[in-house]
């Protein structure tokens, strides 16, 4: 996910500008909305006539045998992998401003919940509510939110690329998963080197990355140098080895729970057993697959979209029953992505927001 630029030399106030006309017209209005409705149609359309013989009474049957008590362990695993998240904020945030887990977590749930509702360029919503809740400046939070992105990358990284290098022999496609599980984990090896690189010595590596580039292109060799400063700035927050390992050992306990919140709602599908036996490595399979397909998650299509690719990913790789596979993406698609919308709407009341002020118009 493309992180954004970081001003070198944020303001000491949070900013006020006014947006834009266009971003107080809000996210639905008739000329987003009719290619929305234009493309969910044709899904509609395409899967309805590939999909003719699909058993949709079995689809019923899967999700009524569904173990409630497993869903529940999936949507407390999600809240507290948002607890989580507030506290690596509190804890990026500390070296600038001095807040509370108790305090970032409306943040959070309002952020992921516009997330879900109005598609993943929502996502920076997020650092500006924060900004206004706390009076700090926005590009601030914004150099949180990417060194936030920094740790999402390298904890799932290191989750998954170990988890998928010692899968199990019996696991389907064992061999071509181990191998993938091994270079994941080189490039996570290389990735944390780099990082640690731009967090000591930025200048120097930027220097050298743009001698190596300015043969090929002088424009490429610039603006790659200028990226790395941006990173490396951002990565000035964490200024002590025990703040980098504090971020980096919540961010791996959150993407712990957040594959547990995936193995429980997998097996709470008693009633198949390919889904109830699944193994955690085919699990963290699904999760990285869930991860790539909402990188680009457009407002409400997007759930459509998540659905298939997980079905997909369920029936082609593990022989799940199309029907099974698509109860299962459902119900993944519920307690991932849609559960903490009920969260958001009571943290939007309690801060006095709306969501659609907070999707469009969340800077103070």
């Amino acid at each position: 996910m493309p992180s954004p630029d970081l001003p070198t030399a944020p303001s000491s106030k949070v900013s006020t500008a006014t947006p834009p006309p266009s971003a107080k017209k809000g996210l639905f209005t008739p000329r987003t909305l009719i290619p929305v409705v234009l493309v969910l149609l044709v899904v509609i359309f395409w899967l309805a006539r590939s999909h003719a013989s699909f058993d949709w009474r079995s689809l019923v049957r899967q999700l009524r045998s569904v173990s409630p008590v497993l869903i529940l362990i999936a949507f407390a695993c999600t809240y507290f992998g948002y607890w989580l998240r507030a506290w690596r904020w509190a804890v990026l945030l500390a070296p600038l401003h001095k807040t509370t887990t108790r305090k970032m977590l409306p943040s959070q749930l309002i952020g992921f919940t516009i997330v879900a509702l109005f598609g993943r360029f929502a996502d920076l919503g997020r650092p500006y509510l924060i900004a206004r809740r706390l009076q700090t400046p926005v590009a601030t939070q914004l150099a949180v939110y990417s060194i936030e992105r920094a740790f999402d990358l390298a904890a799932a990284a290191i989750i998954f690329s170990a988890t998928l290098a010692f899968a199990p022999r019996d696991m389907p496609h064992h061999e071509a998963f181990a191998r993938a599980g091994i270079l994941s984990l080189a490039a996570t090896l290389f990735l944390a080197v780099f990082a640690l690189s731009l967090r000591f010595a930025g200048k120097q590596v930027a220097r050298i990355v743009a001698s190596l580039l300015r043969p090929l292109s002088e424009k490429f060799a610039n603006a790659a140098s200028e990226r790395i400063h941006e990173f490396s700035h951002g990565f000035s927050i964490v200024s002590t080895l025990g703040e980098f390992f504090s971020a980096l050992g919540i961010s791996v306990g959150m993407w712990l729970v957040v594959a547990v919140m995936y193995l429980e709602t997998i097996h709470s599908f008693r009633a198949t057993p390919s889904l109830a036996n699944l193994s955690f490595a085919a699990t963290m399979l699904l999760l990285a697959t869930s991860l790539g397909g909402s990188l680009f998650q457009l407002p409400i299509l997007g759930w459509f979209t998540q659905i298939a690719l997980l079905a997909a990913a369920l029936h082609g790789f593990f022989n799940v029953p199309l029907e099974s596979a698509t109860a299962c993406a459902a119900a993944l698609l519920l307690t991932a992505n849609l559960a903490v919308i009920p969260g958001g709407f009571l943290a939007a009341h309690l801060e006095g927001i709306t969501l659609r002020e907070a999707a469009t118009n969340p800077a103070p």
